[in-house]
């Protein structure tokens, strides 16, 4: 706890020499007639009186803190920390096969343009691969690019070093990509429907420990009827992440909720400010006016 205007603390110098003073005056004595008959002490009622007369200069203590402003830290606002998020889409051959009413690449698009929708305020980037990888559109929040690219990633328009399926080679570069994001979390989705030869050999291992000890997370999605490949399997549990078989349209848009799901949006306070904290210190002060206000129907002190 904190005061707006701490000076204001060096007049409670006040209310303590009061109690002091209350505690210590014996007021003037008067000889009365049976002053040396015999009576009781009285002692319990004068500290009960002297202890109500104690209410003044602690409402006055309560008064002084009550003007000083006090306050208390609180989270105003939070923010939402900003994934980076690599759509790392397949456009080998393969991918211009039937897949429901399309082909796997044009649902794939399908499904990453609602995907994008569930993550206002993430950053998106996508990046094509065959045998080797071209970077489509880089990681950014601005996803007209990306929602207007899938007629130009037809993989019967793609040239032909993009016609094999390395998805180590991806992975690979999507990785320095997303290192160079420096802040926010991050995040690859990769989309094949393909066995990859260069995740054999303990490869897949070691990209799965690269992208962990970078906080990556892998999400595969297999879009084609079977399972996916052990290696992916091994580099996406190892990430945290999770590989999926997608065999037909509507199980791939459910892919991507689950995806969605399980790595929602995080949020973190952005900034702390100081807010009055008047409620204790007024409870207090109301509690002592009552306590002197009951004591002067009587518990006081003769005048004299």
């Amino acid at each position: 706890m904190s005061f707006a205007r701490p000076w204001m603390l060096l007049l409670l110098v006040l209310p303590v020499l009061l109690l002091v003073w209350e505690l210590q005056r014996t007021g003037h004595r008067l000889v009365l007639p049976f002053d040396w008959a015999r009576a009781r002490s009285g002692r319990f009622l004068g500290r009960v009186v002297t202890a109500l007369n104690l209410t003044v200069p602690l409402l006055l203590a309560v008064a002084i803190l009550l003007v000083a402003g006090p306050q208390r830290i609180t989270v105003s606002a939070e923010s939402r920390v900003l994934t980076n998020v690599v759509i790392c889409l397949d456009v080998s051959g393969s991918m211009g096969t039937p897949f429901g009413d399309g082909k796997r690449s044009d649902k794939a698009m399908e499904a990453i343009t609602e995907f994008t929708t569930y993550r206002k305020g993430d950053a998106f980037g996508l990046t094509v691969f065959g045998t080797e990888v071209l970077h489509w559109v880089p990681v950014t929040k601005d996803l007209a690019a990306i929602r207007s690219a899938a007629p130009f990633l037809r993989p019967e328009k793609m040239p032909s070093y993009l016609g094999g399926t390395r998805i180590a080679n991806a992975l690979r570069q999507v990785q320095k990509a997303l290192i160079a994001r420096p802040q926010g979390d991050r995040m690859i989705v990769l989309i094949s429907d393909g066995q990859s030869y260069d995740l054999n050999g303990g490869v897949a291992g070691k990209i799965g420990a690269e992208l962990a000890q970078e906080n990556i997370t892998l999400f595969y999605i297999h879009v084609a009827e079977g399972s996916p490949q052990d290696e992916v399997h091994t580099i996406a549990s190892m990430t945290g992440g999770q590989a999926f078989a997608a065999g037909d349209p509507a199980a791939l848009h459910e892919v991507f909720q689950k995806i969605d799901a399980m790595k929602p949006a995080r949020f973190e306070p952005i900034s702390a400010e100081p807010a009055d904290f008047f409620w204790p210190f007024a409870l207090s002060g109301l509690g002592l006016l009552g306590v002197q206000m009951l004591s002067v129907l009587g518990l006081r002190y003769t005048p004299w």
